[in-house]
């Protein structure tokens, strides 16, 4: 048996109830409905329903989903779309004008058995603050509309954070708990390998955590913060959520990160040293080949437009963020333990054109789609979500700090990892 899926009636209050109606075989091929903003070369469009089309090294293997892509929606088609081409080379998945109809395969009822929501790349507008305005929650409220229209629903993966508002990401964590549907998201670097390939203990007392990479405003900092978040969640007892946020750049920034402690304004110089010794795409700090640190004015020169953010977590923890546009090519994070032990490790993305650190995220995906559950909290992605969204704001307030009650984000995490290992 695939697993048990839940469908809903609508109730005479315009509600969905609850019963578990359907049972699906082992030998009934799911069907999937992608709905992206574009779809070309290096797209998460791409990377994503590729997989589902045509497979990808999994286990020493080439794996082939148990389940078809039948309907596909792209928003933006220019000259470099390949939507048009996977069609043809992949009969089974229609291409349709709406969100509705690749939903209902053309229709008026709910036709397939999981949602790719994958609302990433393209041409969108960019508010004040630096986001980029993607459709995440749009998209969402026209496939909940079919959902609440059709009686019953299918789980649903939304590519990256919920969404750059807070409120509409609250409000997407708060439909799928109310309709009782799967619902997983959040980006790819949690369950990518690591190096080295370790996992941090449940229960670990963890007093400092910090995180690094490459930069990039709300697309770029979601990716550190949940990465740095799937560690940190394990620690002794569990999620509690952020208090308060503080983001740093400019002047204020180089006297951060020249202080060397939180105490002094800043952060623990022995965790940055931890994430950059992790680092495979560390640039050098002198002309020829170099395997040294480098220094305060080695970053200034390097990556002159650093900026960081600092969380308060509810059980004291401390965290930051440190983005290092021209410094550093990936990402990583170290964490000071209770009792003066350091813990460190590397995301470890293979950037080369396969793109191989999305397969371990298809895996995930297709395990949400079999068995209606996400394999890991989505309340994850809900905390990471707000997380960059404060973090910009106090970023945009021109640094000032910032209390987030709203924040107080509680969750368990898995026992097991979902990194990849092999």
């Amino acid at each position: 048996m695939l697993g048990n899926r839940r469908d809903f009636l609508l109730t005479a209050a315009g509600g969905l109830a609850a019963m578990p109606l359907t049972t699906w075989a082992a030998d009934r091929r799911l069907r999937i409905a992608a709905v992206t903003t574009i779809y070309h070369k290096y797209s998460h469009s791409e990377h994503i329903v590729d997989r589902f089309l045509d497979g990808y090294g999994w286990n020493g293997k080439h794996h082939l989903p148990a389940m078809d892509v039948v309907s596909l929606y792209v928003e933006q088609v220019g000259e470099n779309d390949l939507s048009r081409e996977r069609a043809a080379r992949h009969p089974e998945m229609k291409i349709y004008p709406t969100i509705a109809e690749a939903l209902t395969q053309g229709g008026d009822k709910l036709a397939v058995d999981g949602v790719l929501l994958i609302g990433e790349h393209g041409k969108y507008p960019t508010n004040e603050k630096g986001q980029m305005l993607y459709p995440r929650y749009e998209y969402f409220q026209q496939i909940v509309k079919v959902y609440r229209d059709s009686g019953r629903t299918a789980p649903i993966f939304n590519d990256k954070h919920l969404s750059w508002n807070w409120q509409y990401a609250q409000e997407m964590y708060d439909t799928a708990k109310s309709m009782n549907f799967g619902f997983m998201a959040g980006s790819s670097l949690p369950v990518s390998w690591r190096q080295p390939s370790v996992e941090l203990p449940v229960g670990a007392e963890i007093e400092e955590a910090v995180g690094i990479w490459t930069g990039g405003i709300d697309g770029g900092d979601i990716h550190v913060i949940e990465a740095l978040q799937s560690v940190v969640e394990r620690r002794k007892g569990g999620e509690t959520g952020v208090k308060a946020v503080e983001a740093f750049k400019g002047d204020r920034f180089w006297k951060a990160l020249a202080s060397g402690t939180w105490s002094g304004g800043g952060w623990d110089q022995k965790l940055l040293e931890a994430c950059l010794s992790r680092s495979n795409q560390l640039k050098s700090n002198r002309e020829t080949y170099s395997h040294t640190y480098p220094g305060l004015e080695d970053i200034r020169r390097l990556a002159p437009d650093s900026y960081a953010y600092r969380f308060e977590y509810n059980d004291g923890m401390k965290v930051s963020i440190l983005q290092f546009p021209g410094l550093v090519g990936d990402c990583s994070m170290a964490a000071q333990l209770k009792g003066g032990e350091y813990f460190s490790l590397m995301f470890y993305l293979p950037y080369y054109t396969t793109r191989n650190f999305f397969n371990p995220q298809v895996h995930h995906i297709e395990s949400l789609f079999l068995t209606g559950k996400s394999p890991y909290p989505i309340e994850r992605t809900l905390l990471t979500t707000g997380m960059t969204a404060a973090a910009i704001d106090s970023l945009f307030q021109k640094e000032r700090r910032l209390e987030t009650p709203h924040l107080s984000v509680a969750y368990q995490p898995t026992r097991e990892s979902t990194f990849r290992r092999t």
